[in-house]
């Protein structure tokens, strides 16, 4: 017999909208007093944590904002952040969280495409805020938030241009009641993210309530996550919702630890202060606290997590941080895909390989998340299935629950993503026999030197190999015989006295000597505020070398 679908039809009875609006309210029933929020000081449990999201939402509601409008903020990992990911939402808004490191120009692009109708900021970036704002066409309503525990104060743009204080509104109506309710589509706009922007403006990328909804699920089960873990805010909220773990670690109504300026130092102590458990960020910031408990024979006493994506961390990198007693675990997407959507899986019977076979196995990325539905990686040449042999190069294409909604007033661009309904990521990569793929490079990273293919990747491997080498990236500089060659630019440790002799030895031992850089520039590398390395600007710096 087969089952009929006459009268088994959705109802408010047995179908909700999938939404992460739902974890906080489920933790706020279950664990009142638990503490949602630590930052120094500063302590208040999910009771108190909800009430402050409740206000914000009753705030953004009575400023007549409506249904699907946009809220942006630029603010840095600090309570007020946290709150923004839950009180915009409530009231069927898009947070539009802005990269804090952005010049004014891309900042005011930001505002006017997204035409955000409130603009949350704090004082720190008042200028940036000040030169965003001369000639925006439709500016939004301005409040500014003063983060007293930092010691800042009210920025002189707030007093002349009579800007809300965030605080002060919130106080006003942190005692009003405001009832729980989900979206009335799953599929409606919870986010607006927007890409780097490096080759033109950014493209504004639009997250559903669905999918931020089961990508925080997936980082739950990627990590097998336990409740009540203590989570350190080192990776910023802005970039990806912070990978959706906002929602994440509150539906495990754990502690979000928030650090307005990660170091290795400012890391390491909130690891002692705070009894963290668990941490995100980009492999520098791996490099960072390893290299700060390395220095000052640091032991830590308890068990750390840490959760990487990125560039591929380098398996120097991924060594160093097992040695220190952090276990890592390497995840892999882009803005498009909610963050992380590629996991490398680990298998119990690699724990027992040697270690640097184990670093080998962890600079993969993997395969897709459980939430996600595919992953593959075609020639683009021919559109077909590269072999799963490991080194022949392709192009990665994901699709699935946790792939964005499009580009904002893009629609060329997203129909360009989207073809042959899968979407095309831009990033180069090797499939494994065992089904786990590996980045190579960006596409635009790639180096073609005399018509061979060289992996900025494998060569900044080869570099991390060095003892004094903290960061390097590798770009192509252009070069009248061979077409392109690679240059690699290199920060040292402090106090090194390592030439560029001693690295092109050091490259020569372990690549073909094609893949050696012939230029080698010793400088302080540029990052964005993620830690990723900005090669754009490396590329234009190799114009200036003879």
């Amino acid at each position: 017999m087969t089952i009929s679908e006459d009268g088994l039809t959705k109802n408010q009875a047995n179908f909700a909208a999938l939404s992460p609006l739902s974890f906080l309210e489920r933790t706020r029933k279950t664990y009142p007093n638990q503490i949602a929020i630590e930052y120094k000081d500063y302590k208040i449990n999910y009771e108190q944590a909800s009430a402050r999201c409740n206000a914000l939402a009753n705030f953004v509601k009575q400023k007549n904002i409506n249904h699907g409008s946009t809220v942006a903020v630029m603010l840095p990992n600090i309570p007020v952040m946290w709150e923004c990911h839950f009180g915009i939402p409530k009231v069927s808004c898009v947070l539009n969280a802005i990269n804090t490191r952005l010049d004014s120009k891309t900042v005011k692009f930001i505002l006017d495409h997204g035409e955000a109708k409130l603009f949350i900021y704090d004082s720190e970036y008042s200028l940036i805020v000040e030169k965003a704002f001369e000639s925006l066409p439709n500016p939004p309503i301005l409040v500014e938030f003063v983060d007293k525990i930092a010691g800042n104060k009210r920025s002189d743009f707030a007093n002349e241009h009579n800007c809300l204080d965030y605080e002060t509104e919130i106080q006003k109506l942190i005692n009003i009641k405001i009832e729980h309710t989900l979206p009335d589509d799953e599929w409606n706009s919870i986010a607006l993210n927007y890409t780097s922007g490096t080759t033109g403006n950014p493209k504004g990328v639009v997250y559903h309530h669905r999918g931020a909804y089961l990508n925080a699920i997936g980082n739950t089960l990627t990590w097998d996550l336990p409740m009540h873990s203590k989570y350190l805010w080192t990776l910023p909220m802005f970039h990806c919702n912070g990978w959706c773990f906002p929602w994440t670690i509150t539906e495990r109504a754990g502690t979000h630890v928030c650090l307005r300026q990660p170091s290795g130092e400012e890391i390491v102590k909130a690891f002692q202060k705070h009894k963290i458990t668990h941490l995100c960020g980009a492999p520098i910031v791996m490099q960072m606290v390893a290299d700060y408990l390395i220095q000052n024979n640091i032991s830590l006493k308890t068990e750390i997590k840490m959760m990487t994506a990125g560039a591929p961390p380098p398996e120097a990198v991924l060594s160093k941080m097992a040695s220190c007693g952090i276990e890592v675990i390497h995840v892999y997407g882009l803005t498009e895909i909610y963050g992380p959507a590629v996991v490398c899986a680990w298998h119990p019977e690699w724990s027992e390989l040697e270690a640097s076979q184990q670093a080998k196995l962890k600079a993969r990325q993997g395969v897709v998340y459980s939430v996600q539905e595919n992953m593959k990686i075609i020639d683009t040449k021919t559109n077909k299935d590269v072999p799963k042999d490991g080194s022949t190069l392709g192009e990665v294409l994901v699709k699935g629950n946790i792939t964005m909604k499009g580009y904002f007033k893009n629609k060329k661009a997203t129909n360009e993503a989207f073809e042959g309904g899968w979407f095309h990521t831009g990033d180069l990569g090797v499939w494994h026999e065992d089904g786990y793929i590996q980045l190579k490079d960006r596409s635009k990273d790639i180096i073609i030197s005399g018509g061979e293919n060289i992996s900025s990747i494998e060569v900044e491997d080869a570099l991390y190999k060095h003892p004094d080498v903290v960061a390097v990236a590798v770009v192509a500089k252009d070069d009248e015989k061979w077409g392109e060659t690679p240059c690699a630019f290199v920060e040292l440790s402090n106090g090194s006295v390592v030439d560029e002799t001693e690295l092109k030895n050091h490259c020569k031992a372990q690549l073909a000597s094609f893949k050696v850089p012939r230029f080698f520039v010793f400088t302080k590398l540029p990052k964005t505020s993620t830690g990723k390395i900005q090669k754009f600007k490396l590329r234009e710096k190799t114009k200036e070398i003879n």
